[in-house]
């Protein structure tokens, strides 16, 4: 493994969408939602197990989440968890991790991933992760993932793709005409009709210095921050600075400050079994189903006369289900969730 690859997981975000399992205390990427015996977060670190050295791991989360972050990645040395005092979005968020490993590796090749996403085909995702950074190894460039649409969602913004022609160093790899926000149902049906729309997978790899060059041209009210903080990275005073500093960047996405504005950035399209977890209805898409379209996820699950449910108890309590039709049956500690799989998104005004 190359020792100047560093993978960043975002890991601050407060989703509760798997209500009763995650909570604004413990949000899904710090849940066991695949009932596998590890959290999002590990899982995520895992696939990148042989892509990057266990020393290059990075982790950006809420203040409010360190000792969770430290209960599941115990490996992690204190100094790579960094600690946002408050939710300024993704842009500030990348700004930080990206000057606080120059200060370290002015040579990184960076993946940044969100935390919280799973993926089913693990050998074809490190494949196309070390393709891309091998390319941004060798170019100014800023690839991002592209996921081939297998519906027309409307949860995910899209990745509209130049496929006229590859690059010369990675016939995978296309430049991105745009970023196209989250459409309505009609606006995604004509984008899967076309081969060249893909969902943002929110995954981008990138050289430290491109990212910070492209932050100091379309970024600099964020960028001024974080430069002038390189006296302090690795300091005992970091923590109290930021602190100090953070607050003052805007909230403003990666793709609103960066991506749509700069030139080189590529779309490398892929098929990876890709999900962000959304919802109860996105694990449901996600996972094996028995014969009766139904899936569990629990030892004590037991469903007759029921069809295309998903039900996910981890108490080590046996569960029997009778007649029950497309629904969702979650529980946690003293909390039970059992609600039309169609009424899913409606049913959170109660909860959130």
């Amino acid at each position: 493994m190359d020792n100047h690859l560093h993978l960043v997981i975002m890991a601050g975000g407060i989703g509760s969408r798997f209500w009763p399992m995650s909570t604004p205390e413990c949000p899904k990427q710090f849940i066991d939602v695949l009932g596998c015996g590890r959290t999002l977060l590990q899982l995520t670190v895992d696939r990148f197990g042989d892509i990057c050295p266990a020393s290059n791991v990075w982790v950006v989360t809420s203040a409010s989440y360190a000792e969770l972050v430290h209960q599941q990645l115990p490996e992690l040395p204190n100094s790579h968890v960094l600690l946002e005092p408050c939710r300024r979005n993704t842009a500030p968020c990348i700004a930080y991790v990206s000057w606080r490993i120059k200060a370290e590796d002015p040579r990184a090749n960076i993946v940044v991933s969100p935390s919280d996403h799973i993926v089913m085909n693990v050998q074809e995702f490190r494949r196309v992760v070390a393709s891309s950074l091998r390319f941004t190894a060798e170019t100014d460039s800023i690839v991002t993932l592209g996921m081939k649409p297998t519906r027309p969602e409307t949860g995910y913004g899209y990745i509209q793709a130049d496929l006229s022609t590859p690059s010369a160093r990675n016939r995978e790899v296309y430049r991105v005409d745009s970023f196209r926000e989250k459409p309505d149902l009609a606006t995604a049906e004509r984008y899967i009709r076309r081969s060249n729309f893909f969902w943002n997978s929110g995954l981008f790899i990138f050289r430290v210095s491109t990212i910070v060059n492209a932050l100091r041209i379309y970024a600099p009210e964020i960028s001024q921050i974080f430069e002038a903080l390189l006296p302090i990275y690795g300091t005992e005073r970091e923590q109290e600075v930021i602190n100090e500093r953070f607050p003052e960047c805007p909230s403003i996405s990666i793709d609103y400050a960066v991506m749509e504005k700069a030139e080189e950035i590529f779309v490398f399209p892929a098929d990876f079994g890709w999900s962000d977890l959304g919802t109860w209805g996105s694990l449901y898409e996600r996972m094996p189903k028995d014969t009766s379209g139904n899936v569990s996820i629990g030892s004590g699950v037991e469903l007759y006369e029921s069809h295309d449910c998903i039900v996910h108890t981890t108490e080590e309590r046996r569960v029997i289900i009778q007649g029950l039709d497309n629904y969702i049956v979650a529980e946690k500690d003293n909390a039970l969730l059992i609600c039309r799989r169609s009424e899913e998104q409606r049913i959170r005004q109660f909860v959130e």
